[in-house]
């Protein structure tokens, strides 16, 4: 996905709160009606604004965008889609920490380390 850039020349965030719901029903080909029931059902969580009003995210309509395909291509029901977008959230999260840990140890296996006592410590 190409990264959205503000008019300020800035990257968009894809968290960043952008579409009111007519919006984001109308991108995503849906009726307003199916994104306030996705909400109610946990499937999206759309920020709200001080007077209450929904809005969405790149995220957000991106995940509703792939629950459309699972549910059509697939035939999951709503349930499964949940537990499948939560599963992909938790492989991400554990890949991104994976990264993390093997960049530390890359990091600390370029540290050189005093060679070990050959008869052992010394005491």
């Amino acid at each position: 996905m190409q990264e959205e850039i503000s008019s300020n020349g800035f990257p968009i965030d894809d968290d960043e709160p952008m579409y009111v719901i007519s919006i984001a029903a109308r991108l995503l080909g849906l009726h307003q009606q199916t994104l306030r029931y996705y909400e109610r059902v946990g499937l999206i969580r759309p920020k709200r604004t001080a007077g209450n009003i929904r809005m969405y995210s790149n995220a957000d309509i991106q995940r509703v965008r792939t629950a459309q395909r699972l549910i059509s291509e697939l035939g999951v029901n709503l349930a499964g889609v949940d537990i499948i977008l939560r599963m992909n959230e938790q492989i991400r999260r554990l890949q991104a920490e994976l990264e993390a840990t093997r960049a530390e140890l890359d990091r600390l296996r370029a540290t050189r380390l005093p060679a070990p006592y050959r008869d052992g410590p010394v005491r």
